[in-house]
C-alpha cells in the first residue's frame, strides 16, 4: 500500500491531467449515444460546449443592435435604461430601418397637446389610467378602473420564482397597476400590496375541488378574504399554446405550491386543453355571470386568436342578452414566458395586431366595444407599439417579458430549464439569491412610469390629452414598396369606435380608480413616492 501511495505522489500534475484526458477519451470511443464525441473524442465536447453557449455569444458579440427576437439589443437596452432610470435616449438619429415592412409612424400635429398648470399630468407626469370602467355596463356591485394603463400580465409563480413575483407586485403597487396572477393561483407573493387580478385556467388552481373541477365556494371564499382582488380572469388560451394542456409533475410539487394550487402532494397534476365547468358559449357566458353575481367583480377572458365563429356566436349573445365579460384580453400567438412546443409557439394562433383586429371588427359590427375593456398583450410594452394599440382599440396593455426584463431577465431564452441565471424563472433557491426585491420593485415601477410619460408625450404630440383619443388615421403603417404607407384603418379596413373621454381630471377624480376612491389613491401615490425616494 505504501509503495502505491508512494507512485501515486510522485505522479506530476500534467500527468493527472494526461490521464484524466486518456480516460475521457476512451469513454468517448466506447459510448455511442453520441456521435461527434465518438468521432472526434475530447474535441467533440467542445462543440457541445459552444452550442450550450452559442445564444449568449450571438447576443452580446454577434448579432447587431436590431438583429435579435424576440427582443432585440435596442429594446432590452431601453427597458434596462428606464427601469433604472437612466438614460434611455438615443443619439445621431435612428438606426432603425424606416422603410422595413410594418414599420409604425405616429402622425404628429402641427401644434401639440398643450394641458394647463393644474392638470394631472403636470403633477405627476406618469399619471395615465384606463379610460374605461371594468363592470360599469354590467353594473357589477365592484367596478373597476385600472390606475395604469400598462400591467403586469399573466405569470404564476412557480413559472415564475417567488422572489420574482414578490418585486413585480411590489413594484405594480409603487406604480398603481395591477398584477395578474397567472394560472397558478394566488400566492403569498401576489399580497404585496398591489391591485390583483385572479386568473384561472382549466386546472383551476387555487378554486378547484378534489376532483380538480371549477368550486365557486373557494372562488367566493377567496375574494372575501382578499379585497385587493379587483377582477376575474377566465384563460380560455395562451399566445404560446393556445389549445394545448400541460403537466405539472409530481417531483416539482412543493409543499407551498400545493396548498397555493389546491393540489395532492406526490401526484402529477394535469391541466387540460379543455374546460370541464363548460364547453359551449352559452355555458361560458353563464359562467361568467355567475361569477360575478356571487363576487361583485368584473369578470373577463383571455384568448389567443384563431378562428371566430364562436367568437360571433359569443357577440351575438352578447347582443341578445345584454350580459358577457367586462373585458377581453387578447394575447399574441407570438408570446410568452412559459414553455411551448416550437410547433405551437411559432404556428398556432394569430399575432397580436392580426388577431386583435380581427377579433375587434365582430364586436364592433355589433356595437358592442362601449361595454368592453379590451387588453392587448403581446410584445406591446413600448410606447410606439402601444399608441398602435390604443389606435386599434385597446384599452389597456398586459406586459410580461418587458416586466421580466425590468427586474433582471437578460433573455437566456431557457425558462424551460429551471437553470435561469437571473432568478426570475426558476425555483432554485441559489439562482434566485441575486434579486432583491427591495431593488428589483423599485425598477419595475420606474419602467412602467418611464413607458407612462413617454406614451403621454407621444400622445400630446399627435394633439391628444389620453392615448384612448388615438384613431385609425393617426398611425401609419409600411406596407411595401408599390404603396409605400397606409393609414391602419386602411390596412386593416376598420375605424376603432371612439371612446367616450371628457377629461383626465375626471379619470382622477374617479371613485373607481384602482378599485378605491381617488383620495386614498393619492395619498398612497405620495407615499409610496416618499418612500421610493428614501430608498
Amino acid at each position: 500500500m505504501d509503495t502505491v501511495l508512494d507512485f501515486l505522489s510522485n505522479i506530476s500534475w500534467w500527468m493527472w491531467v494526461l490521464i484524466a484526458l486518456i480516460l475521457i477519451a476512451l469513454r468517448d470511443v466506447l459510448q455511442r449515444k453520441h456521435t461527434i464525441s465518438h468521432n472526434f473524442p475530447i474535441a467533440g465536447h467542445f462543440r457541445y460546449l459552444l452550442e450550450s453557449i452559442g445564444p449568449e455569444l450571438r447576443q452580446y458579440f454577434v448579432a447587431n443592435n436590431r438583429e435579435e427576437l424576440p427582443f432585440n439589443r435596442i429594446e432590452r437596452g431601453w427597458i434596462y435604461a428606464s427601469a433604472k432610470h437612466q438614460n434611455n435616449y438615443e443619439g445621431f438619429g435612428t438606426d432603425r430601418d424606416i422603410y422595413a415592412h410594418q414599420h409604425i409612424f405616429i402622425n404628429n400635429a402641427m401644434f401639440a397637446y398643450k394641458f394647463p398648470v393644474d392638470h394631472p399630468n403636470a403633477v405627476d407626469p406618469a399619471f395615465l389610467p384606463c379610460a374605461k370602467v371594468m363592470g360599469s355596463f354590467n353594473k357589477r356591485r365592484k367596478p373597476f378602473r385600472p390606475a395604469s394603463v400598462i400591467n403586469v400580465s399573466a405569470m404564476s409563480f412557480g413559472s415564475l420564482s417567488a422572489k420574482a413575483v414578490e418585486s413585480m407586485n411590489k413594484g405594480a403597487k409603487i406604480a398603481g397597476a395591477y398584477h395578474n396572477t397567472g394560472e397558478g393561483g394566488l400566492s403569498h407573493y401576489h399580497r404585496n400590496g398591489a391591485d390583483v387580478v385572479f386568473h384561472f385556467g382549466t386546472g383551476y388552481f387555487g378554486v378547484r375541488d378534489d376532483n380538480g373541477n371549477f368550486s365557486m365556494d373557494k372562488m367566493k371564499k377567496l375574494v372575501e378574504d382578499f379585497p385587493y382582488i379587483k377582477a376575474i380572469e377566465i384563460k380560455i388560451s395562451q399566445g404560446a399554446k393556445p389549445g394545448k394542456g400541460g403537466v405539472l409533475p409530481a417531483s416539482k410539487i412543493t409543499p407551498e405550491i400545493a396548498n397555493i394550487r389546491s393540489v395532492p402532494l406526490g401526484q402529477d397534476v394535469l391541466s387540460p386543453p379543455t374546460h370541464s365547468a363548460f364547453s359551449t358559449v352559452p355555458e361560458m357566458l353563464q359562467l361568467i355571470e355567475d361569477i360575478a353575481e356571487v363576487t361583485g367583480l368584473p369578470v373577463g377572458i383571455k384568448a389567443a386568436i384563431g378562428k371566430l365563429e364562436q367568437w360571433k356566436e359569443l357577440a351575438n349573445l352578447m347582443k341578445k342578452t345584454g350580459k358577457g365579460p367586462d373585458f377581453i384580453t387578447v394575447d399574441g400567438g407570438e408570446g410568452g414566458t412559459g414553455a411551448a412546443p416550437p410547433s405551437f409557439a411559432d404556428h398556432v394562433s394569430l399575432p397580436w395586431v392580426y388577431g386583435f383586429s380581427d377579433l375587434y371588427k365582430v364586436f364592433k359590427e355589433r356595437d358592442l366595444t362601449e361595454r368592453i375593456v379590451f387588453i392587448g398583450s403581446g410584445k406591446l410594452g413600448f410606447p410606439a407599439k402601444a399608441a398602435m394599440a390604443f389606435a386599434m382599440g385597446a384599452d389597456c396593455i398586459n406586459v410580461a417579458r418587458e416586466a421580466m426584463m425590468s427586474i433582471g431577465c437578460i433573455q437566456a431564452q431557457i425558462c424551460h430549464t429551471n437553470k435561469c441565471p437571473s432568478g426570475v424563472a426558476t425555483q432554485s433557491k441559489w439562482l434566485q439569491n441575486g434579486i432583491d426585491p427591495t431593488l428589483k420593485s423599485i425598477r419595475l415601477a420606474q419602467y412602467f412610469k418611464t413607458f407612462r410619460k413617454e406614451f403621454i408625450e407621444i400622445t400630446h404630440a399627435a394633439g391628444y390629452e389620453h392615448p384612448c383619443q388615438f384613431t385609425m388615421d393617426d398611425i401609419d403603417l409600411n406596407i411595401n414598396d408599390r404603396e409605400l404607407t397606409k393609414e391602419l384603418s386602411s390596412a386593416f379596413k376598420y375605424n376603432k369606435t371612439l371612446v367616450p373621454f371628457t377629461r383626465m381630471q375626471d379619470l382622477k377624480e374617479c371613485i373607481y380608480l384602482g378599485g378605491k376612491d381617488g383620495k386614498t389613491l393619492k395619498a398612497e401615490t405620495n407615499s409610496n413616492e416618499s418612500n421610493t425616494l428614501a430608498n
